[in-house]
């Protein structure tokens, strides 16, 4: 490798050239001097945030070089880009990597072969794209032109030693154009700046192969570029070019009118110029001059194609932040750097496979969405997943960098609650759909038999009753039974939509206010609508102790009746519970109506669980509980000896009617699991 050094005081004077602020040439020399990193105070460290994210962003950026070095990952370099990006938290890393990449290929010639062709293939793979991408063209033709010396040496002097051969004259030749170009202007009264515009190694290959001509074939060999004052004079200017010489009209674009995609501008036309030769002239202001080689106008969709909305707003406020970065202190440094958390939130992440290769997904995906990104087969035999080496439920979210392997079975198909938003096993939409056509190709009493056993599962599970299904076909629009069923099965329609909605059915017929949303929510006792006076009122705790049933434990959600007890207030019950009918068929006059209202405490309700006794159950059971945000009051197990058996009975404290149901889903979808229901 090149001497550090010498490679870090050439990267910081790059940096100062892009006017890097001091945060920024701090965190270069710190992540180029371990020794000096490691000696950060901790005090130092929460004292500059910034500084911080820019070492992690190195840090980051180091894995996913290795990551090049994986025969598979170097396959799908567009996907490491991505995951580059995705991985650094703060974007003014990316000038960092570049100039260190920069400073390491000057000194390349020193190092062993394959080191050097390996730091050229990371360049060309990784950093030149990003350089172009970010239209930073003071390193990007560097960076493309010292890879494609050391990938093809041979190419590269042949073009460099026809470009030797004729440098005199094309230079003699420039020269009399700029002497020319600049008496015209003046003449028209034209204040323009005329340059020679150099054509770099690696960008007349791509040029000669894209085209399939030869290099004298090429027309901007010989080139030219006037920067004028403002966009009146970039058409006068024009005017006298082809005024002067015949233009050759299938050349020329004018991207000041039509700006290109990336917001780049400037008149292109190529002409005949003196002796018969071709001659390329660029026209543009200095302001659009000065964008397109800080970075503003990148030519990343003309120069690869591609690109997606997330991946262009992460590329947007990169060139912002290039071109506001000597702004930024003026203003006291805190405008674009606090809206970063928000504007680049991206919506995909990048995944690896056990061999390296990136998959993307929304963000938000699952292992099981890594799985049927993979391969739809794949996806119908999983059974399990490690992440980063570590076995996780199918449901388990996934972060830009995790490395995933999808353990399958040899045969196998989707289960059917993996189409149930609310078990969280599928985050994404084309997941979902192979899921979903895979059940369509079922046959209709397949399809109904399976709605049926979940519909009737979920009911089960939360220890209602079964309940008349006929407000259900209305809400659903289902023309019969066994129309829901189908819709159960197939996941248009989740069983515990179908549930609450017959809840809310028979509220409406007793005459009681909606179901609540599912969310937190406060108990409260009230006045039946045309209750007589003399009946209690109750709003809140008020002047009467409430207190919920220990019997039946009624969640929020669920019908309930209140009861009037001698010294302990109203006990609120299930309007099923069996204590309840006893009570009330014995004293019906202490029945109160109830509702439920919205406050933010809990409920306690007892849960019963049913596996297969295997290591890290328990483990993954209380997880799985923090993870939906309730809480484990209690806990007993018994294990069945000679069986193989466990029983969990636990007492949780939950939100809502809602949260209940989805996390006795999700338990009861663990591997190993028998049944996760309500115990009652």
């Amino acid at each position: 490798m090149p001497d550090p050094w010498p490679v870090l005081a050439d990267a910081l004077q790059t940096l100062t050239g892009l006017s890097a602020d001091g945060e920024v040439l701090c965190a270069a020399l710190l992540f180029g001097v371990p020794n000096l990193q490691e000696a950060l105070s901790p005090d130092l460290r929460a004292a500059h945030p910034g500084l911080l994210a820019l070492l992690e962003g190195q840090q980051a950026a180091a894995q996913v070089w290795a990551l090049h070095a994986e025969p598979a990952a170097a396959r799908n370099t567009e996907g490491l880009r991505r995951l580059l990006l995705a991985m650094i938290q703060d974007l003014r890393v990316v000038p960092i990597l570049l100039s260190r990449q920069l400073a390491r290929m000057r000194k390349a010639a020193a190092m062993p072969e394959d080191a050097r062709r390996e730091l050229a293939l990371l360049t060309r793979d990784i950093h030149a794209p990003l350089a172009n991408r970010l239209g930073i063209w003071q390193l990007k033709w560097e960076l493309e032109d010292l890879a494609f010396r050391y990938l093809q040496p041979e190419t590269y002097r042949s073009i460099a030693a026809q470009l030797d051969e004729k440098r005199t004259g094309r230079e003699r030749y420039i020269e009399q154009v700029k002497t020319t170009l600049r008496a015209a202007l003046a003449e028209h009264r034209i204040a323009g700046e005329v340059s020679g515009r150099p054509k770099h190694i690696y960008s007349i290959w791509k040029k000669m192969q894209r085209k399939q001509v030869a290099l004298d074939e090429l027309f901007d060999l010989r080139a030219v570029r006037i920067a004028v004052d403002d966009v009146a004079q970039c058409y006068a200017a024009l005017g006298v070019v082809h005024a002067l010489w015949t233009p050759i009209s299938s050349e020329f674009d004018d991207y000041i009118a039509r700006p290109k995609a990336n917001d780049y501008r400037s008149l292109h036309t190529a002409v005949v110029g003196p002796e018969g030769r071709a001659l390329e002239v660029q026209i543009r202001t200095h302001d659009m001059h000065a964008q397109a080689e800080l970075g503003v106008a990148a030519h990343w969709r003309y120069k690869e194609g591609g690109g997606d909305a997330a991946f262009d707003r992460k590329i947007a406020w990169m060139r912002r932040l290039l071109e506001h970065a000597n702004e930024s202190e003026s203003a006291g440094g805190q405008g674009l750097e606090s809206e970063f958390g928000a504007e680049l939130a991206e919506d995909r992440i990048y995944t690896l496979t056990p061999k390296g290769e990136v998959i993307d997904l929304p963000r938000g995906g699952t292992v099981l969405d890594f799985a049927y990104h993979v391969h739809t087969m794949v996806g119908h035999r999983t059974r399990g997943a490690k992440v980063n080496g570590r076995i996780v439920p199918l449901g388990h979210v996934l972060r830009s960098g995790d490395r995933v392997e999808i353990l399958t079975s040899k045969t196998g198909e989707p289960k059917r609650d993996w189409l149930l938003p609310a078990n969280g096993f599928l985050a994404s939409n084309r997941s979902r759909e192979k899921v979903r056509h895979y059940f369509h190709k079922l046959d209709r009493a397949g399809n109904v038999a399976a709605g049926k056993d979940l519909l009737e599962r979920e009911l089960k599970r939360l220890h209602l009753h079964q309940l008349d299904l006929a407000p259900a076909l209305r809400k659903f629009r289902a023309e019969s039974t066994e129309e829901l069923y189908i819709q159960v099965a197939l996941g248009d329609t989740g069983p515990s939509q179908v549930a609450r909605a017959l809840q809310e059915d028979q509220r409406a017929q007793a005459g009681e206010a909606p179901l609540p949303p599912q969310n937190p929510i406060r108990r409260a006792v009230q006045r039946a609508p045309g209750a007589d006076k003399s009946r209690f009122t109750v709003q809140g705790v008020g002047n009467l102790l409430v207190q919920l049933a220990k019997c039946c434990q009624p969640v929020a959600g669920e019908p309930i009746v209140g009861y009037l007890t001698r010294g302990r207030g109203v006990t609120v019950h299930r309007r099923d519970c069996p204590s309840l009918r006893r009570l009330a068929a014995q004293h019906p006059q202490r029945v109160l109506p109830v509702e439920w209202g919205v406050a933010g405490g809990g409920y306690e309700v007892d849960a019963l669980i049913e596996a297969i006794d295997r290591k890290w159950l328990l483990k993954d059971v209380t997880t799985l509980i923090a993870q939906e945000d309730a809480h484990v009051l209690d806990i007993h197990s018994d294990a069945s000896r000679g069986t193989g058996k466990v029983r969990f009975r636990l007492r949780l404290k939950v939100s809502d009617y809602g949260q209940l149901s989805t996390l006795l889903r999700k338990l009861d979808a663990l591997p190993g699991v028998q049944q996760a229901l309500r115990a009652g």
